[in-house]
């Protein structure tokens, strides 16, 4: 499996544009390579950095198991269509919440992508259910990492 973020390199800053800083759009992600006998994608986005510990800013769960890419910029659904759910963030919003790390202060942010053997089926749902419903049903995942500094 292999991931991509817009068109960052591992290690890159985040642009502004997708950050506290900026106008606060989602980036679009794009992957391919989808192991065999896929059910369904967990696309996550988290800051393993954050003081209070690990902060998640963006659970996209459901996303069909094929090469593809999903951007749905500003969107706080919790269901986006076509079997397509986004669940709470950290922040206890639904959908993307943009990086916002402590003045003087660099974070790592790392998107990781899931392929499952089987779909989600509890709505809505937080990091905790994620995490619980992914488990012993992964069947490959990739991650790829950014930083962001104030």
């Amino acid at each position: 499996m292999s991931l991509s973020v817009d068109s960052l390199e591992p290690g890159d800053v985040i642009p502004d544009i997708y950050t506290c800083k900026g106008t606060r759009e989602s980036p679009e992600a794009s992957w391919e390579g989808i192991p065999d006998g896929s059910k369904s994608l967990v696309l996550i986005l988290e800051d393993p950095d954050a003081p209070s510990g690990l902060f998640t800013h963006w659970i996209v769960y459901n996303l069909p198991p094929v090469a593809g890419n999903y951007n749905d910029t500003l969107r706080s659904d919790t269901t986006i269509g076509d079997g397509i759910h986004q669940a709470q963030n950290t922040a206890g919003s639904y959908g993307y919440y943009p990086p916002c790390p402590p003045v003087g202060t660099t974070h790592r942010y790392i998107f990781r992508l899931y392929a499952l053997d089987t779909g989600i089926t509890q709505f809505p749902v937080n990091r905790e259910a994620i995490d619980s419903a992914m488990k012993g049903h992964i069947l490959g995942s990739t991650g790829f990492e950014t930083v962001f500094s104030r």
